[in-house]
């Protein structure tokens, strides 16, 4: 068996698969995020029963950050500077208690995300393509070629510092940097600065959605100047406010101009910027093809075959 899993700030989940099936899973299961020692032994237990002799076959992983993706470094696979309370410098490869020489693939949760939709759903039949998402933290995840664009680190584009709104004063909540992007547009700063989480908006919904798509269509031209995907797909929480994801296209048009004069951006419905087809399953179907990508290259000439 493979095994794939998503560890989010809020919610963990975790799903298993035959080998020669990544793309179906078998089982899954979904894990609130609490304290490391708690999530990580929820974990073991769900995974333990589909272990064959206390192994898998592979195991993919996609994690929140930052987080160290380096497979030469000796910090390989612990948490780094989140501002998550209790995670910094947790060992999430040695608290998932695999069997030693175990194959294991690590990336970002938004960079699974983007891996799932690319090869499962709404990234079917592009080369490059960004992921994005904006709830409890704020992240980008990048495929170019059908791979990551880089498996020694990875973005952290959720600190941009970016043009604020001319009508909003809100400090921001991001702890290293208050108002950078992250801060004026996750979901905790949705909650901060209008009193009330997102889905309990009320009359404040068309002013929060206004705000919201001036700050999250920034991210947007900025991959797109920078990498250039052929598409872009966006999820979260904070993107289901109805509404919004329709002014973050209106917006990004705004926002590009005529710099980029054909772009199918300027066309609010060409297609560009999408929800995930996957729903809230894109990160942990990412990480079961890492797991699959993983495997020794018997399995793999015989998942192929």
């Amino acid at each position: 068996m493979i095994a794939g899993i998503e560890t989010g700030g809020t919610k963990v989940i975790c799903a298993v698969a035959d080998p020669r099936d990544p793309e179906s899973p078998v089982d899954q299961a979904r894990i609130d995020t609490t304290s490391p020692a708690e999530t990580l032994a929820a974990v073991r237990a769900f995974l333990a029963p589909y272990a064959v002799d206390g192994r898998f076959d592979a195991v993919g992983l996609a994690s929140f950050g930052p987080v160290e993706v380096d497979a030469a470094s000796p910090r390989y696979g612990r948490i780094t500077s989140t501002p998550k309370p209790g995670w910094r410098d947790t060992d999430l490869i040695a608290g998932l208690g695999l069997v030693d020489g175990t194959p294991v693939r690590l990336v970002t949760d938004v960079t699974g995300a983007a891996l799932g939709e690319h090869r499962f759903g709404a990234g079917r039949g592009v080369a490059d393509l960004a992921y994005v998402t904006v709830g409890t933290g704020i992240g980008a995840g990048i495929v170019v070629n059908g791979a990551p664009f880089t498996l020694r680190s990875h973005p952290e584009l959720g600190h941009l510092v970016i043009r604020r709104h001319p009508e909003d004063s809100f400090p921001g909540v991001c702890p290293f940097h208050g108002d950078c992007l992250e801060g004026l547009a996750s979901g905790p700063s949705v909650a901060a600065r209008w009193g009330r989480p997102g889905h309990e908006l009320g009359s404040l919904r068309h002013r929060a959605v206004e705000f919201s798509a001036y700050y999250v269509a920034q991210l947007l031209a900025t991959i797109t100047y920078a990498a250039a995907p052929q598409r872009i797909v966006v999820g979260g929480g904070v993107l289901k406010t109805p509404g919004l994801l329709d002014a973050v296209r209106e917006q990004l048009a705004l926002l590009v101009g005529g710099a980029l004069a054909d772009h199918p951006l300027t066309d609010t419905r060409s297609g560009y910027v999408v929800r995930p087809a996957l729903g809230d399953e894109s990160g942990v179907r990412g990480a079961l093809s890492l797991a699959g990508e993983a495997l020794p290259l018997g399995a793999a000439l015989a998942t192929a075959g």
